[in-house]
């Protein structure tokens, strides 16, 4: 019969009986001394593996969603020629499902003395840090009969930060500021505590900005016109307790918290605001303080990637004393929570006066769109109660916010996708309204 491939080379070496390939064999296979010399100098021929010299270099952070490339260099000190097989092992969550081995093993040929790059492209799947485990190479000689396999450590972190996708509102958010800063032509200033300048009256202007003297002076109708206050303080606190780790739609409730946390951060820091960012269950887990416009943004976005939800309680004394300790003077304090009855009747109000005393307090919570649709359900019984009890769920909400609203607390109660804009348009509604 006709021998072909590796089965052919051996054969030619005298190492295989051609009657033992003969269909139906059951015989051993007998290793003669050609074989075992061919094998001897297959493995001496391979190159070794230990020696060789590995480093890295690339991406050090990555937006959840996108692509990072490592880029590993592999040196080969010695005379022989790498022929093999490289694998860089990464967590699981470094990949999509299922394109791991693809990603991760890579082809590999060093000449003697000199180097070689390959990349290995990370599709991360879960924020935080991503640290590379070993890169294992296999090393084959030119018959590809024995090989030599060793493993190397090098070091590699990449951090996949929040994804922000809520930055594609910002421009209209931008353009809103901007008329309330008086930056762009429109009748109606925004209303403010800081006096900004004089101009005429028309009609619809609020009779009490009028400036009697300036009219005395001129032969028209001077009004006053006022700019929003700059560089007022705002706390974003998260909290990070158990009520953050409940998952809406694919994710939980706490990376919508830390998107909307997001917008508003780029929107005060481009208003000229100072923004520090607390994260709290019964600790601190992060901490953003005292960074300027510029740096404010990149610091809270570090501090996020690496934020879990904790499940326990959240310390609600605790937080307020932290707050108040960090928000020395007086500030918008904006708390990511829950409206859930138990933790904000039993948890939060106690505590709430010490915070409104001081501050103005806006609590934002993200609303579940799957109990929105719940609650429009027919044509079934099933659909009936479930229609009831998304009804019951919302009322409780509604009471809850009301219990805050009487403290003099705004509150921001909307789903995921609609959690930020609506939070950053109750930002702009206190700066136009003179309460920061």
């Amino acid at each position: 019969m006709a021998l072909t491939g590796r089965a052919a080379l051996l054969a030619a070496l005298g190492s295989i009986p051609v009657g033992v390939l003969e269909p139906g064999w059951t015989g051993i296979l007998a290793v003669n001394g050609s074989l075992a010399l061919a094998c001897a100098c297959d493995f001496a021929l391979a190159a070794p593996v230990r020696r060789l010299v590995l480093t890295r270099s690339g991406a050090t952070s990555v937006r959840l969603g996108e692509s990072a490339d490592v880029t590993l260099t592999v040196g080969n000190p010695s005379r022989r020629p790498l022929r093999g097989r490289l694998r860089d092992a990464w967590p699981p969550s470094s990949w999509r499902p299922g394109t791991e081995v693809e990603a991760s093993r890579h082809r590999l040929s060093v000449p003697p003395g000199e180097r070689r790059r390959v990349t290995t492209r990370l599709r991360p799947t879960r924020r935080g840090d991503h640290r590379a485990d070993r890169v294992t190479i296999r090393s084959y000689g030119p018959l590809g009969l024995f090989t030599r396999q060793g493993s190397h450590q090098v070091p590699w972190t990449v951090r996949v930060l929040p994804p922000f996708t809520s930055r594609k509102h910002l421009p209209s958010k931008l353009s809103r500021l901007r008329e309330l800063d008086g930056r762009t032509s429109v009748l109606t200033r925004g209303e403010g505590t800081e006096f900004d300048s004089l101009r005429e009256y028309v009609a619809g202007d609020d009779t009490r900005s009028i400036d009697w003297r300036a009219t005395a002076r001129q032969s028209a109708v001077a009004v006053r016109t006022w700019r929003p206050e700059r560089d007022r303080r705002i706390l974003l606190v998260l909290d990070t307790g158990r009520t953050s780790a409940g998952r809406v739609g694919d994710a939980p409730r706490l990376d919508a918290s830390m998107d909307a946390a997001l917008l508003l951060a780029a929107l005060a820091s481009r208003a000229g605001d100072r923004v520090d960012l607390l994260a709290y269950d019964r600790r601190v887990r992060a901490l953003v303080q005292g960074r300027s416009a510029g740096d404010v943004l990149p610091s809270v976005v570090n501090a996020m990637a690496t934020l879990e939800p904790e499940l326990v309680e959240t310390d609600a004394r605790g937080l307020t004393a932290t707050a108040l300790r960090v928000a020395a003077r007086r500030s918008l304090v904006v708390l990511l929570t829950t409206l859930d009855a138990a933790p904000v009747e039993e948890g939060l109000l106690p505590v709430l006066p010490q915070l409104t005393q001081r501050h103005t307090v806006l609590v934002a919570s993200v609303a579940d769109p799957h109990v929105e649709g719940m609650a429009k359900a027919r044509g079934t019984v099933d659909a009936v109660y479930e229609a009831a009890a998304a009804a019951q769920a919302q009322s409780e909400r509604r009471r809850t916010a009301e219990h805050l609203r009487r403290h003099g607390v705004t509150v921001v109660d909307a789903t995921p996708d609609d959690l930020a804009p609506a939070l950053a348009d109750a930002y702009l509604a206190l700066k136009a309204a003179g309460r920061l």
